[in-house]
Formats: C-alpha cells, sequence, structure tokens
C-alpha cells in the first residue's frame, strides 16, 4: 500500500505551518504517541498514521486494534484555541462522512453519526440508517502547552468488509468496512479523502464553533427519535432528540427534555428500536 506522505504534506501544511506528515508501520496508539511527544516539549502540529495499532485506545478506556490494510488509524495533533470545544468529536465525524459519502439534495446518506464519536454505515451500503453498523470512531484528547491547549484528534475506521481481530466479535454494534460502500479503496486513499477535509472542519470550528455545522449533523443523526439507554442513574432511558447548538444530546423522558453533555454518557439504541430515514439538505 502506497501512502503519499509527501503529497499529504504539500496539501496540509499551508493550512497549519510546521505540520508534519509520519507514516510508522507498527506502535501502541497514535494517540498516546503524540501526546507523549507533546510531553516531552514538542508541539509542532503533526498528522500521525500507524499502519498497525496495538494498543489503540477508544472512548472509555476500549480497546481499538488495528490490522495492517485492515483499517485505518491516525491522529491529528493542533492547537485549538477554541472558547468552547464542545462539538467538536460531532464536527469532526461529520467531515469525516461528508468526504466519505457526499449526499446531494434529496437523498440519504449511507454514513450516519452515532453521538457522541462513531461512525455508522447503513447495512449493505444501502441508504438510511436501518441495521447500520460500527464504520468508525473518534477519540479526542488534549494538553495545555504554553497558555493554549493542543487537541490530539484520533480516527480509527473499518476499511476491510471483515475485521480480522479477536475484538471483532465483541462489538456490540457490528461492523462495518469502508470496502463495503466504495469497493477497492484502501486506507492510504481513505486517508487522501478526509485528511484536508479534516483539518479545514477543525479549523472553522475554532472560528464558529458547532452551531453551523447542526442541520448537517442532523442529517445524519442515526439515534433522533429512536429510544435509547444510558449509563446516567438519573436518566436510565428515554428518546434522542436531536443535538443543541453546543452538540449536547437531547433526551426525551416522560415529557421533558433533558440535555446530555458529551463525556457524561454512554449511549446506545434500545434493542427494540428502529432507525428512521432521514431526508437530506446540502451541507
Amino acid at each position: 500500500m502506497a501512502w503519499d506522505a509527501e503529497g499529504l504534506w504539500q496539501t496540509l501544511e499551508p493550512l497549519a505551518p510546521g505540520l508534519s506528515v509520519e507514516v510508522l508501520a507498527r506502535v501502541e496508539s497514535t494517540n498516546s504517541t503524540l501526546l507523549e511527544r507533546i510531553r516531552a516539549g514538542d508541539s509542532a502540529p503533526c498528522l500521525l498514521v500507524a499502519e498497525e495499532q496495538t494498543r489503540g485506545r477508544g472512548r472509555s478506556g476500549r480497546s481499538w486494534q488495528s490490522v495492517p490494510g485492515a483499517s485505518l488509524t491516525f491522529s491529528l495533533a493542533l492547537p485549538i484555541r477554541a472558547a468552547d470545544w464542545s462539538g467538536l468529536s460531532l464536527a469532526v465525524g461529520l467531515a469525516v462522512a461528508e468526504a466519505l459519502d457526499p449526499c446531494p439534495p434529496g437523498e440519504l446518506p449511507h454514513i450516519g453519526l452515532k453521538w457522541p464519536n462513531d461512525l455508522m454505515l447503513s447495512a449493505s451500503g444501502q441508504a438510511g440508517f436501518v441495521h447500520a453498523h460500527k464504520l468508525g470512531g473518534i477519540l479526542i484528547e488534549s494538553l495545555p502547552v504554553a497558555g493554549q491547549r493542543m487537541a490530539v484528534i484520533g480516527i480509527g475506521i473499518n476499511i476491510a468488509p471483515q475485521l480480522d481481530s479477536p475484538d471483532a466479535a465483541g462489538l456490540s454494534q457490528g461492523y462495518a468496512g469502508l470496502q463495503s460502500l466504495h469497493p477497492g479503496l484502501d486506507a492510504a486513499g481513505t486517508l487522501a479523502r478526509v485528511a484536508r477535509p479534516l483539518l479545514v472542519a477543525v479549523q472553522a470550528f475554532e472560528r464558529d464553533g458547532f452551531a453551523p455545522l447542526r442541520e448537517c449533523f442532523a442529517s445524519r443523526d442515526v439515534l433522533a427519535g429512536r429510544p435509547v439507554t444510558t449509563t446516567l442513574p438519573d436518566l436510565p432511558a428515554g428518546t434522542a432528540d436531536g443535538v443543541d447548538a453546543d452538540g449536547a444530546l437531547g433526551l426525551n423522558v416522560d415529557g421533558r427534555r433533558h440535555r446530555v453533555a458529551s463525556g457524561e454518557v454512554s449511549v446506545r439504541p434500545a434493542a427494540e428500536s428502529v432507525p428512521r430515514p432521514k431526508e437530506t439538505s446540502a451541507c
């Protein structure tokens, strides 16, 4: 597989001066590697790609291993001076989904977003989100550096149709590979599609926040209108009701709408729920 690191650098560096692009054969975790570098004093922007990741981390400490060629795992480290980071994971997911699945007005998307950080692919590549399975995940971490914060945005995307990993059987949301939607597209080609839109989206979020993206997110929201369960003792279940302008999840319980902030809850569709296809507008 050919990684065009030089071409990516030429595309991205003008947007983020000083940025480097690295492709490593094997690391424990791209996020952990960049965080260690930042702690050691290296705060230059970096796009770090791993062909194989042996101890990748998902949300709430879940593991995310990668097999060479079967998945794309990378992290982007850069300073973010946003006044409010709420909704950043949603903005990142939206950028990736739109880069891989541009959706003309009036058509249903294939790639959806599950609050707060999952990419979902409709079953068999069909439009809409009935029985959507997990395509990828996002993990955002940060560190303070010289009066600002460095964000480390980790993204994992399944590429091959079938995951060759002992973790596959334990995926509660099922497994989806991008090649079901784009046959022949490999990890390097996927990165080439998403890298620039991702960087542009993060910089736009730094400037404008999540609010301008709310409508576009709604067109890919796989939870909207569905019964869900949570891990919050005072809000164990309800009906998902979209997201607010700051990216908080709306949860309807007994006729009252509650706000659930990112990081506070793990939301999973209730077993009996059926996703509703959503009409889309141009985004």
